[in-house]
C-alpha cells in the first residue's frame, strides 16, 4: 500500500510536522521563507560550511519541540540518476525513523518544484511501503501513511509516477519473496490473481503442453524439478487506442542451484531472485495498465526452477527447441537462456513492434559493469540508442554492448546447430545475446536486457533497498518514447 498524498501550493515559512523535507534549486544563499531558516542557518554557521555545501550532503537539525528536519539542495543541471540519489539520501534520514507521516516542502520555479515533487514523491513511495520481512511484528517497521506536499498542487500530475511506483514495489515484492513462497505453482497463482484484478487475459503453457508443442529447450531445464509446476505464462493488456504492440518477456527461476555443475554455496544463497526478470516485466504491465497506457502489451514469463535430480538435463544432452534448432548442453546453469529460448520463439510469432526482454543471465553482465549499471544487446542500432537515452532520462542507466557475428564461432557445435554456451565464460553476456537472437522470428525488433542492476548493496537511484526494481521506470520510459 502506498501512502496517501496531499498537496498544496503554499509553502509555509512555518510548518509543524513531526517529520519534514525541504527541498531547494541550487543558489548560494538561503531564501528568506525557506521553513526554519534560521535553524539550518545556525547549523551551517557550527559547521563552518557555506549554503551550497547541501549540494552534496544533506543537512538535518531538530526543531525545539523535537520536530526533524532535513534540508537538501538540488542542482537540475546533473543527470537524473546523481539528483535521485540526493533526494533518497535526504529523505532516508526520515524514513530511517519509520514515520507514519511526513511533509515535504519544495522550492524554486514551477518546473525546479514539479522536479523536486516527483522525485521526493517517488522515493517516498517506493521506500515508505512495507516489503517482505519474516521477523517478529515487533521488529517489523511500519509503512509511511501519509505524504503532505506544500509547493505545488496538481496532485493529478503524480498520478503516472504512483503507478511506476506501484510496479517497483511489485517487483521488488516478489523478487524479495523467499523460494519456498514463490515456487513456479504459487507464482502462477499469484499471477492469476493479479490478472483477475487488473482485468488482464492469461493463458497457461504448463509443461504438458509445451511437451506436445516442442518446447524441448525449457522442458529441459524444468524437468528435474520434482513438482511439475513450471510453465510460460502469457498476459495480455490491450487498449482501445493503441497503435502498437510491446512484447515483455521474463526469466522467471524462482530458484536456481545450478543443475548438475551446482554452485558452491556463496553463489547458490540469494538464486531465488534469479526470477527478477519476470517481475520486472510483471511490473512494467502492472505500471502501464494504471496508468491506461495506450499501448498493447503482451508479457510473457518463463516460471521454472533448475533443480539438480535424476532426471535434470546435463551436459552433453542434446535437446531440439520450439522453432527446430538443436542444442548441445555445455553447462546446466546457463539455464536462463534455456527457458528463454522457446518463450522468445512464443512471443515473436506473435509479431510484436517491439519485444524487449529481461533476465539476471550471466555473471560475466556483472564482472562488465558491476552493480549500477545493466547491459543492453539488440538487432537494432536505433533501439540501443533509445535504450540508453531512456536510462538517463529515468535515472536506471543501461550500457549498451556490440553483438557482432563474429562472436558467433564460439557457440558452433560439432553435434547439434549451436552450442549453449562457452565453456571458458569469455563475453558470455554476448555469447548468451548470440544464442538468444537464433530463437527470433519475424525479425522483430528486439532489446536484451541483462539485469546486472537487479541489487546493489546499499541501494540505487531513488531505491534504498538492496533489490532495486531496476527495469521498471526504464521500461515505462521506452514504452511512453513509443
Amino acid at each position: 500500500m502506498l501512502a496517501q498524498l496531499t498537496a498544496t501550493s503554499a509553502s509555509p515559512k512555518m510548518l509543524k510536522a513531526a517529520h519534514m523535507l525541504v527541498l531547494l534549486p541550487k543558489r548560494e544563499k538561503l531564501p528568506p521563507d525557506l521553513p526554519h531558516r534560521e535553524l539550518l542557518a545556525a547549523v551551517i554557521r557550527r559547521r563552518g560550511i557555506k549554503a551550497d555545501e547541501l549540494l552534496i550532503t544533506p543537512v538535518a537539525a531538530n526543531v525545539a519541540d523535537g520536530s526533524l528536519v532535513v534540508w537538501a539542495m538540488l542542482d537540475f543541471s546533473k543527470a537524473k540518476f546523481a539528483v535521485q540519489t540526493q533526494v533518497r539520501k535526504a529523505l532516508q534520514i526520515l524514513l530511517s525513523e519509520h514515520p507514519a507521516n511526513i511533509a515535504i516542502v519544495v522550492q524554486g520555479g514551477e518546473a525546479q518544484r514539479q522536479q523536486a515533487a516527483e522525485l521526493a514523491l517517488y522515493s517516498a513511495w517506493v521506500n515508505g511501503a512495507p516489503l517482505p520481512l519474516h521477523k517478529k511484528e515487533t521488529d517489523q517497521h511500519k509503512p509511511l501513511q501519509k505524504i503532505a506536499l506544500y509547493g505545488f498542487a496538481d496532485k493529478k500530475i503524480f498520478d503516472e509516477l504512483r503507478a511506476q511506483a506501484g510496479g517497483n514495489l511489485l517487483c521488488r515484492t516478489l523478487t524479495m519473496l523467499p523460494p519456498n513462497e514463490l515456487t513456479p505453482g504459487l507464482y502462477r497463482k499469484r499471477i492469476r490473481d493479479l490478472a483477475k484484478q487488473q482485468g488482464w487475459q492469461v493463458k497457461e503453457f504448463d509443461l504438458k503442453a509445451l511437451r506436445k508443442m516442442g518446447a524441448g529447450a525449457f522442458v529441459a531445464v524444468a524437468q528435474g524439478s520434482h513438482d511439475e509446476d513450471a510453465a510460460i505464462v502469457h498476459l495480455r493488456y490491450r487498449h482501445v487506442k493503441a497503435k502498437q504492440t510491446i512484447a515483455l518477456v521474463g526469466k522467471g527461476i524462482c530458484f536456481d542451484t545450478g543443475g548438475h555443475n551446482l554452485k558452491p554455496a556463496r553463489y547458490m544463497h540469494g538464486m531465488h531472485e534469479d526470477m527478477n526478470g519476470s517481475a520486472v516485466a510483471l511490473g512494467i504491465l502492472l505500471s502501464a495498465t494504471q496508468q491506461k497506457l495506450p499501448v498493447n502489451i503482451d508479457c510473457w514469463l518463463s516460471l521454472a526452477q533448475n533443480h539438480i535430480s535424476p532426471r535434470a538435463y546435463k551436459q552433453n544432452d542434446i535437446v531440439k527447441a520450439l522453432n527446430g534448432t538443436t542444442i548441445e548442453i555445455m553447462h546446466t546453469d546457463a539455464e536462463g537462456r534455456m527457458v528463454l529460448a522457446d518463450t522468445l520463439t512464443l512471443a515473436s510469432r506473435e509479431k510484436p513492434d517491439m519485444l524487449i526482454d529481461f533476465a539476471t543471465l550471466t555473471g560475466s553482465m556483472v564482472v562488465a559493469l558491476g552493480a549500477r549499471y545493466s547491459g543492453v544487446l539488440g538487432n537494432r542500432d536505433e533501439l540501443l540508442q533509445q535504450a540508453v537515452q531512456a536510462g538517463r532520462q529515468s535515472g536506471e542507466r543501461l550500457c549498451a554492448f556490440p553483438m557482432d557475428e563474429d562472436y558467433e564461432p564460439a557457440l558452433d557445435s560439432k553435434v547439434a546447430d549451436i552450442k549453449q554456451c562457452a565453456l571458458d565464460g569469455e563475453a558470455d553476456h554476448i555469447l548468451a545475446a548470440r544464442f538468444l537472437k537464433r530463437f527470433l522470428e519475424n525479425d522483430v525488433p528486439w532489446l536484451h536486457v541483462d539485469l546486472s542492476a537487479s541489487r546493489c548493496e546499499g541501494g540505487l537511484g531513488s531505491i534504498a533497498s538492496d533489490v532495486t526494481g531496476f527495469g521498471v521506470g526504464w521500461g515505462m520510459q521506452m514504452l511512453k518514447g513509443r
